[in-house]
């Protein structure tokens, strides 16, 4: 049945889950103060680099004793430093229940290969059983599958006594989701996700189990330049001081501590929280009225704040081919799209046909109301088509 079309427009129709929505009240003029053609080696940028380090450690709240690292290519390079610079000192489980995570057990089952390796996947929508994992190993895991919406609900299955390290790819938790830091040895996220920063920047963040590893372990394999940690065997201090492996964007940085200074401006990290769990209830409240569409991740407790997907159920769809469930998403997204109402907000190729709306805390509430409207409009258009097709 035909509806009409909505009267309002969300105000930033941006929901795309990565790169992610700049913050409310951003502009280019923000950026004025950048290091612009200066050295990141010069003390201008070096102490824009270490300031970006301390406001890390401020809003996000990682403990004094964990060490905080600027390296190159987003947390896509952070994780790859991390497995390929400690992984190999024993055996090793990997958890993986999305795209992303699943490229974690690519790497380390069929390229580094460890010895004493072992995946646990699960479907889109779930999480694999946490109680198979073997904690006198490394344990690497995302906390948050970007592309399935589904997360762990806390680290309350992370022993405090475990004897390997816990490897967690925190890319879209970080600054939405709290991140228990005594349980996690390593965490890597992006600039561009949470905050809304620009990409290729990543963060790697160290407890000092994980540097007596990199200080006490010489992996098996060659270490490309830009994933050593090290020097003479032990932790090369400067690159935890701003001293970046390769040149950083210093616009970018500057970005990124507009971004930093604009969560301690709302309140910090339990704002951001609080934010992105607001938007996360819009979509919530949206799929409980709405008999066409539901949650991809099936337990309440393990749905994201972030990255929500979400599933179409109306049988008249559900039950077609997979190439057909994905034309009728791509054709409601379009439908959006074309009336400006919403960008980037399909779901990831890898996962199943649907819907993936960011709902981090640079995103209003007020805009993803005025989107579940207009998606009610193109779920109308788009059926209506289907029929008249058919």
């Amino acid at each position: 049945m035909a509806i009409a079309k909505p009267g309002a427009r969300p105000a930033n129709p941006r929901f795309s889950s990565g790169p992610c929505s700049k913050r409310p009240g951003w502009a280019l003029e923000n950026l004025a103060g950048a290091a612009l053609g200066r050295s990141h080696r010069a003390q201008a940028g070096k102490s824009k680099l270490k300031q970006a380090i301390d406001l890390t450690r401020e809003v996000l709240r990682v403990p004094a004793g964990h060490r905080i690292a600027i390296v190159p290519a987003s947390d896509t390079g952070a994780v790859e430093m991390a497995l390929w610079s400690l992984i190999g000192a024993r055996g090793v489980d990997v958890a993986a229940w999305e795209s992303f995570s699943s490229d974690w057990v690519t790497d380390i089952v069929k390229q580094l290969k460890p010895e004493g390796a072992r995946s646990f996947v699960a479907p889109f929508g779930e999480l694999p059983d946490l109680s198979q994992i073997d904690f006198d190993n490394d344990f690497v895991f995302a906390w948050n599958g970007t592309t399935s919406g589904v997360r762990v609900p806390n680290a309350d299955f992370i022993p405090a006594d475990r004897k390997g390290l816990t490897i967690c790819d925190a890319t879209s938790a970080a600054f939405a989701q709290p991140l228990d830091f005594a349980k996690l040895d390593v965490v890597t996220y992006s600039w561009q996700k949470v905050l809304g920063g620009e990409a290729a920047h990543g963060m790697l963040i160290l407890s000092p189990r994980a540097v007596e590893r990199l200080e006490t372990y010489t992996p098996p394999w060659p270490l490309p330049k830009i994933f050593r940690l090290t020097k003479k065997g032990k932790l090369n201090e400067g690159v935890f001081e701003g001293e970046t492996i390769n040149t950083p964007s210093l616009l970018c940085v500057e970005d990124y501590l507009d971004a930093l200074n604009w969560a301690k401006s709302i309140g910090g990290l339990d704002a951001l929280f609080a934010r992105a769990d607001a938007n996360a209830r819009v979509v919530a409240d949206w799929a409980a009225r709405t008999p066409w569409i539901d949650f991809l991740a099936k337990d309440p407790a393990t749905r994201s704040n972030t990255g929500v997907c979400l599933t179409i159920v109306d049988p008249a769809i559900s039950t077609q081919s997979r190439e057909a469930q994905v034309a009728f998403a791509k054709t409601l997204v379009a439908l959006v799209e074309k009336e400006q109402a919403g960008f980037d907000f399909g779901s990831y190729r890898d996962a199943p046909p649907g819907l993936r709306i960011w709902c981090g805390a640079t995103v209003e509430a007020s805009d993803i109301a005025a989107l579940t409207e207009w998606l009610d409009w193109a779920y109308a258009e788009a059926k209506a088509g289907l029929v008249q097709a058919a």
